[in-house]
C-alpha cells in the first residue's frame, strides 16, 4: 500500500479533487492523507463537506491581507514540519494555486515525488492569469508525473521538454464533479435555486474575481448594469469573498431590479444555477470548462485563456472587458436563444466524466500497481496557430 498525501487549499481544488480523494480512499492500494493549507477558509471546508471529506491536517495559513510571499512561506513552513512526520510515498497537487506551488516546492525539498493533476495548461503570458500561469510552469519543473486534462495540455508540456512517458492525458476531473453534481438529488439550501426554476426571464450567471481584472471590475459592472436594463433578463452574481471585488460590484449594481448580488453558493447549488442559466459570463477558470460542458453559451471576461479548446468550437467566446463587445455578444445570444439552444454548443473537449478513474489508474501505474491508462482524447487538436487565434479578442 502506498501512502499518498493530497494537498489542497482552495475551493476550486476541493471541487476538482473531491471525487479523486474519495476514489483513492476506496482503493485498497492507497493510504490517503488529506492536508488542507486553509488558503481558502470557510469556502474550502464547506466544499469538501459536500463530498463528505474532512482533512486529516489543517495548516490554517489564511490571514487577512496576506501577500503571495507570505502565503507561500506559511505553507512551506507548515509542510516542512508535517511531511517528515507523515513520510508519504508521493504527494499530489492540483492546478495552479499558491498551495499548488508551495506544496510542490515542499515535496521537492523533502525528495518526495510530486504528482501534478491538471498539468500543462498554458496561456502563454506569465501575467495572465497572475500568478497562476507562473505557478503551473514552475510546478512542471518539479513534478514526476504530469496528469494533463487534454491533448493540447500534453503538447504544451512536451514542447517544454517534459518527457512524454511522464505524461498521462486524463480529461479534467471538474467534468466528473459537475456531472455528479447536476445529477444529484438534494434539497437546495438557497431559495434562489428554486426561485429561478419558475422565472420566465433569461438568466445570466455572472462572476468576476481575477487579480488581474480588479482594475476593470467597475467597467465590467457598468456593462452588466446596462445589460440588466432589458426587461427579459435576470442577472445572478455570486460575489467573491474578496472585499476588492465585492465593493466594486456593490457600488455599481446594488439595488437594481434585475440583478441579484448574492453570497457565494455552495457547490451543488451553484451547479444547479449553471444548469438553469441561459448564458454564463465569467472570468472563472471553472466556468470556462463547466459552461461549455453543460452546453451553455459562455462569454469569457478575459483577453486570453489557458483553456482554449471550447473557443475553437464556439462554445466559449473571449470577450475581454470591452463593454461594447460584451453587450453585443450577450444581445446576440439572448435575441437568438432558441437557435443557440439547438446548435452544437455543448462540448466534451474537457472530459467525458471518467477523468477520476484515469487519475487513480495513472497514480497506480506510476507505482507499478496497475496497467497503463488509456488516455483521454477529445477530438480537438491544438496547433500553435490555433492557440494564437483563440487567444485574440
Amino acid at each position: 500500500m502506498k501512502k499518498i498525501a493530497v494537498i489542497l487549499g482552495t475551493r476550486p481544488e476541493a471541487i476538482k479533487y473531491g471525487l479523486v480523494i474519495n476514489g483513492l480512499k476506496e482503493d485498497g492500494r492507497f493510504d490517503v492523507i488529506v492536508i488542507s493549507t486553509g488558503q481558502h477558509k470557510e469556502m474550502l471546508d464547506d466544499t469538501l463537506a459536500v463530498f463528505g471529506i474532512k482533512p486529516d491536517y489543517n495548516l490554517a495559513v489564511m490571514q487577512p491581507g496576506q501577500t503571495l510571499a507570505q502565503v507561500t512561506a506559511r505553507i512551506t513552513d507548515g509542510l516542512a514540519k508535517l511531511l517528515p512526520e507523515i513520510a508519504p510515498d508521493a504527494l499530489t497537487v492540483h492546478g495552479d494555486t499558491g498551495t499548488t506551488l508551495a506544496a510542490a516546492l515542499s515535496g521537492f525539498h523533502h525528495q518526495i515525488p510530486v504528482i501534478h493533476i491538471e498539468a500543462g495548461l498554458r496561456s502563454g503570458n506569465n501575467n495572465s492569469p497572475f500568478p497562476e500561469e507562473g505557478n503551473r510552469k514552475l510546478v512542471a519543473q518539479i513534478a514526476s508525473l504530469h496528469l494533463a486534462p487534454t491533448p493540447g495540455n500534453s503538447a504544451n508540456l512536451i514542447r517544454e521538454g517534459i518527457q512524454e512517458k511522464n505524461i498521462v492525458i486524463t480529461g479534467n476531473t471538474v467534468v466528473d464533479s459537475l456531472l455528479w453534481a447536476v445529477n444529484s438529488q438534494y434539497p437546495s439550501t438557497n431559495k434562489i435555486v428554486d426561485d429561478l426554476k419558475d422565472d420566465p426571464r433569461k438568466i445570466i450567471l455572472a462572476s468576476v474575481h481575477r487579480r488581474e481584472a480588479w482594475a476593470k471590475i467597475p467597467d465590467i459592472a457598468r456593462t452588466i448594469r446596462e445589460i440588466s436594463l432589458r426587461d427579459d433578463v435576470r442577472v445572478v452574481i455570486p460575489m467573491h469573498k474578496n472585499p476588492v471585488v465585492r465593493n466594486a460590484l456593490k457600488v455599481e449594481l446594488s439595488g437594481l431590479q434585475n440583478v441579484d448580488l448574492i453570497e457565494p453558493l455552495n457547490y451543488l447549488d451553484f451547479c444547479h444555477v449553471m444548469k438553469r442559466a441561459d448564458i454564463i459570463l465569467s472570468d472563472s477558470s471553472g466556468a470556462e470548462e463547466e459552461g461549455p460542458t453543460l452546453g451553455k453559451p459562455t462569454l469569457i471576461l478575459r483577453s486570453l485563456t489557458e483553456r482554449p479548446e471550447a473557443t475553437y468550437s464556439g462554445s466559449a467566446i473571449l470577450v475581454g472587458s470591452s463593454g461594447d463587445l460584451i453587450i453585443s455578444h450577450v444581445n446576440q445570444i439572448l435575441d437568438n436563444l432558441r437557435s443557440f439552444r439547438s446548435s452544437n454548443v455543448k462540448t466534451d473537449h474537457y472530459g467525458d466524466g471518467l477523468a477520476t478513474s484515469r487519475v487513480i489508474g495513472a497514480i497506480a501505474n506510476y507505482f507499478g500497481l496497475g496497467p497503463a491508462v488509456q488516455p483521454f482524447f477529445s477530438g480537438c487538436e491544438m496547433s500553435q496557430g490555433n492557440d494564437l487565434a483563440a487567444n485574440t479578442v
